[in-house]
């Protein structure tokens, strides 16, 4: 009896899924016919291709996370690369501007200047102020070409080329060049944009025994050091894109 139930029951069951899925197929059927059922939506409610639809979109999903992260690796690559040539650049720009403290703290004395340029050949320095800068300091003493950008304030300048620009095609647009490294090589162009004139002396070494007052009666004059506006630029000798630019203000 109880096996006759089971069975009955089976049936019923069987029966039931058979209607349902001939309902569902007779409404599919009837859509169908009246011509307004599109295609995807035909599949899902047949629940023919699914399997398919469902691959079609992880693998998208999937498509656009790898299209990200190869995104990601490439760019961080570049940056790399475009911060380690800049921090190259700018190293070679700042032994540049070490040159440029030396040959400033010189004031433009002939001798010295010479001496200093001869001892440094090696990075093959060249003074390019043209001859024609000229300018005069408070005490009325003239200086011409380097030596008055050293030596005189900004509004006496005549002929003297102060604009922040340095165009390396141009060798008057800035007052010195020197070319450092070896191999990869860089060429450093500094330029003086503006002299606020002080009284503070050139640098001549230790010229006496002892860096004190010799008695406790002299009186000593306050410093009022000189002020120059310098701008540099770094670029490399082979690809002038890889540069680095400096505006520096020193004190002497």
């Amino acid at each position: 009896m109880g096996l006759l139930r089971a069975y009955s029951k089976r049936k019923n069951c069987r029966q039931q899924i058979g209607d349902s899925k001939k309902s569902r197929q007779h409404v599919v059927d009837n859509l169908q016919g009246k011509g307004n059922l599109s295609t995807a939506y035909y599949l899902l409610s047949t629940e023919k291709g699914i399997a398919l639809v469902m691959v079609l979109l992880l693998s998208a999903i999937a498509l656009v996370i790898m299209a990200g992260l190869i995104y990601m690796l490439t760019t961080g690559t570049q940056i790399s690369g475009i911060q380690k040539r800049y921090e190259t650049a700018s190293e070679a720009g700042m032994g540049g501007i070490d040159i440029t403290y030396q040959l400033a703290g010189l004031r433009g004395d002939t001798s010295r200047t010479a001496s200093f340029l001869a001892d440094i050949a090696a990075l093959t320095p060249a003074i390019t102020t043209p001859a024609g800068c000229n300018g005069v300091n408070m005490s009325g003493t003239a200086y011409t070409g380097l030596a008055a950008k050293l030596n005189t304030p900004t509004t006496s300048w005549v002929g003297c080329d102060n604009s922040m620009v340095i165009n390396p095609g141009i060798n008057t647009t800035y007052d010195m060049v020197s070319t450092l490294g070896t191999g990869l090589t860089y060429n450093v162009y500094s330029k003086i944009v503006d002299t606020v004139e002080g009284n503070s002396a050139g640098d001549e070494g230790l010229i006496n025994n002892r860096v004190v007052d010799s008695n406790s009666g002299e009186i000593r004059v306050m410093s009022y050091p000189y002020l120059y506006t310098i701008e540099v630029d770094a670029e490399n000798t082979a690809n002038p894109s890889e540069r680095a630019k400096f505006s520096v203000l020193y004190q002497y």
